[in-house]
């Protein structure tokens, strides 16, 4: 396959790109820009619709998912609104190309007991055990993301008033109010068990048994260690889980949304409204096992009308 020109105008978006995304932001669309300019063998501000829909029919022959293909043309779509914006394009053509609605799948939670099995799981007076614990209390106690947690400084826990300072996501900070059972769990690592893992100085409240900052991939691997401990199935449980049961057990214990929204660090209250569908299912389910009416036999075909 020919490499795709060199196009100025693309480098020009991602750099704008960069100054407000992350990293990994930018790579996304930079791969899927250059999978179109490959694809017609020159630049993407000269895309036609048809080009467009070869381009769609010849990925949808390859297999690729519909969430890549959505993604892809979201990324498409961006770029032409640029063009638009600084006078380069008068049109949108990817604004005509449809595509198949994505049924929006719920994230799924933990049940309470199955929390408090997982967070018992790390008992131990060893600092990785302490480091665990502290680890899984924060995830699930102030709903953070993995990428925020692994950013903690150890000076973003205070004790003393029960706080951790998060520094979210597109720069945004926002202060979490920890429960007694997680400042107690970051007291206990900080006091004995991060002290000895400490080698290097390092400023990251989460540290690997060599001394280094702790990473996703790390965080991963104790979570599922943890629940292969606790009884539960390993490969289901991973860090943002522990943040979708935060959200969730808080909607299922009467918070608001917009609370729960700030905590979160949701820009969009349509994200977190997704927990309120989970509550509702919830309910129904306890609702059809516990209501007499509700669990009542359906009639026999051979009664009488």
């Amino acid at each position: 396959m020919a490499t795709p020109l060199v196009d100025p105008e693309l480098n020009r978006f991602l750099l704008t790109l960069a100054a407000r995304r992350s990293p990994r932001t930018v790579d996304a669309y930079r791969r899927d820009l250059v999978s179109l300019a490959t694809f017609r063998g020159g630049s993407v501000g000269d895309t036609t619709v048809d080009e467009l829909e070869g381009w769609l029919a010849g990925m949808r022959a390859q297999g690729l998912a519909p969430a890549t293909l959505a993604r892809r043309v979201s990324a498409v779509r961006t770029y032409f609104r640029h063009l638009i914006l600084v006078g380069s394009r008068t049109e949108n053509p990817a604004a005509a190309i449809q595509l198949p609605r994505r049924g929006r799948k719920l994230p799924r939670a933990l049940s309470p007991s199955e929390t408090e099995r997982l967070i018992d799981a790390a008992t131990g007076t060893t600092p990785r055990t302490l480091r665990d614990r502290a680890l899984v209390e924060l995830l699930y106690g102030a709903g953070l993301r993995v990428s925020e947690a692994m950013g903690l400084e150890k000076s973003a826990v205070d004790l003393e008033n029960r706080i951790v300072r998060v520094h979210g996501k597109g720069g945004k900070d926002r202060l979490v109010p920890l429960g007694r059972p997680a400042a107690e769990a970051a007291r206990r690592y900080l006091a004995l068990g991060r002290p000895q893992l400490d080698r290097r100085y390092r400023s990251e409240l989460f540290l690997n048994a060599r001394g280094g900052a702790l990473t996703r991939a790390g965080a991963f691997l104790i979570l599922r260690r943890l629940a292969e401990k606790a009884g539960l199935e390993p490969e289901r449980v991973h860090p943002h889980l522990l943040r979708h049961s935060f959200a969730t057990h808080l909607l299922e214990g009467g918070a608001d949304l917009r609370s729960v929204q700030e905590m979160l660090g949701h820009a969009d209250l349509g994200t977190t409204e997704r927990y309120t569908h989970i509550s509702d299912r919830r309910r129904r389910e306890v609702y059809f096992l516990a209501h007499p009416h509700a669990r009542r036999k359906a009639p026999r075909s051979d009664a009488p009308a």
